[in-house]
């Protein structure tokens, strides 16, 4: 079986699992959101640690994995964000005492943020699966439209010390389709607010693209092409979902402003 052939199986199935876990919410959902915290740290950490982790090298795994737990019950995000910071000061704190483990905080932090975000985005009403789907909808638009349009005009690079095939022209093109395709979304699901949602959905492009970035400049601290190899075709978790998990966050900060960080959807697109 060719690489193309595995990468376009790879997405389909990821496609169809990941949207019918998004149309359930919930439970089902937040077990998506937690297995997703738990390959982006596994990931980062086979990235970004020398040596294999023992004994209290293995404390910011099992702070992790008390996260994950609490975010699978569904704790409020009170309680959830106060745990991320308590276990990133601690993994900091001990690190610093053991001079190892330099990035397992901000790796533990990247992690928790994402899973945190998604789960409470989606939640588990209309409002949630509005949002998700949202975000889906820029994101994945931006990706495509990137592509297409870097490889149809070419161009200027955007950052070539970080990431030397994407070009200028790919970001702009990608900002726009993201724009036309959260509105699309938007208006098909009967929101009124389309002017602010035009507004949010650039945002939301702007930092996918950034956190797209980001995860480079990561790789190629650490001399690696990709972050893993989980998904056939496609490389690691990390390198399908940088730019999803960073504007999830940003969709979480704004509905967190317009709402209530319990309900972060319900500021954008209110039942």
């Amino acid at each position: 079986m060719s690489n193309l052939q595995l990468r376009v199986i790879s997405a389909v199935v990821l496609a169809v699992v990941t949207l019918g876990l998004t149309w359930l919410g919930g439970l089902p959902f937040r077990l998506l959101s937690a297995a997703m915290t738990i390959l982006i740290f596994y990931e980062w950490t086979r990235m970004c640690r020398p040596v294999a982790a023992t004994g209290l090298g293995l404390l910011p795994d099992a702070l992790l994995l008390v996260f994950v737990v609490a975010l699978i019950a569904g704790l409020p995000a009170s309680w959830l964000l106060l745990l991320g910071a308590v276990m990133v000061v601690v993994t900091v704190v001990v690190g610093s005492m053991r001079q190892t483990g330099q990035w397992d905080p901000s790796g533990l932090a990247y992690a928790a943020i994402s899973g945190l975000s998604l789960a409470l985005l989606r939640d588990g009403d209309h409002s949630g699966l509005v949002a998700i789907l949202f975000l889906f909808a820029v994101v994945w638009a931006t990706d495509i439209s990137a592509y297409f349009v870097g490889r149809a005009v070419g161009g200027p690079k955007l950052a070539p010390s970080i990431s030397p095939g994407k070009t200028q022209s790919g970001a702009l093109g990608g900002a726009v389709g993201g724009v036309v395709a959260g509105l699309l979304l938007a208006a098909t699901a009967g929101a009124g607010n389309l002017a602010v949602l035009g507004v949010v959905a650039l945002v939301l492009s702007i930092v996918a693209q950034a956190g797209d970035l980001f995860e480079s400049w990561v790789k190629r601290r650490h001399d690696r092409k990709d972050s893993g190899t989980l998904i056939p075709g496609h490389g690691g978790v990390m390198d399908r979902v940088d730019g999803l998990v960073a504007a999830a966050f940003a969709l979480y900060v704004i509905g967190w402003i317009s709402a209530t960080a319990d309900h972060p959807a319900q500021g954008l697109f209110p039942a």
